[in-house]
């Protein structure tokens, strides 16, 4: 590791992300007229992504009817995958990440569902484990009537890069 590098992490975030057995992909093209991430200066802003398997397939349906907190839990750390594959591909080195800054986390919730923030963890949990201090942010974990092709959540992010 170079000594930029040592000043960021104590460890290598591309080995910390092969240990948690995380398989980074090429990032799918938009479905619309949209980019996945927008650089400006030093941040970088992660358009909206929703929990994508490794086979292909999206969980889908709503938490609290269809999914209960444990399966939301799951599709929002399916999203961070996903997320860390876009932010990979737009920065090519994990290790560049300064901070996650702000996440907004969407649940495709029943309308009696109140448990947002649980749910939304399971981004959030992994994203800590990958980037440890770094990886702690400020967040809003919010219900919706429905999400695009009805998947369970969808995230963006706003993240600080160095140069």
């Amino acid at each position: 590791m170079d000594t930029v590098r040592q000043a960021l992490y104590p460890y290598d975030v591309e080995k910390k992300v092969a240990e948690l057995g995380i398989n980074l992909t090429e990032p799918g093209a938009p479905v619309a007229n949209y980019v996945n991430a927008v650089r400006s200066g030093n941040l970088v802003f992660l358009a909206g992504k929703g929990p994508k398997k490794e086979d292909g397939t999206y969980i889908t349906g709503k938490v609290g009817s269809d999914l209960t907190v444990e399966q939301g839990y799951e599709a929002a750390r399916y999203t961070a995958i996903q997320q860390l594959s876009s932010l990979k591909a737009e920065i090519g080195d994990l290790n560049n990440v300064v901070r996650i800054v702000k996440v907004h986390g969407m649940v495709n919730a029943d309308p009696d569902f109140a448990d947002h923030p649980s749910v939304i963890n399971g981004f959030s949990d992994l994203i800590v484990e990958v980037f440890g201090e770094r990886g702690k942010h400020a967040r809003a974990a919010v219900g919706m009537g429905s999400l695009p092709s009805n998947i369970a959540v969808e995230i963006e992010v706003v993240v600080e890069v160095r140069d």
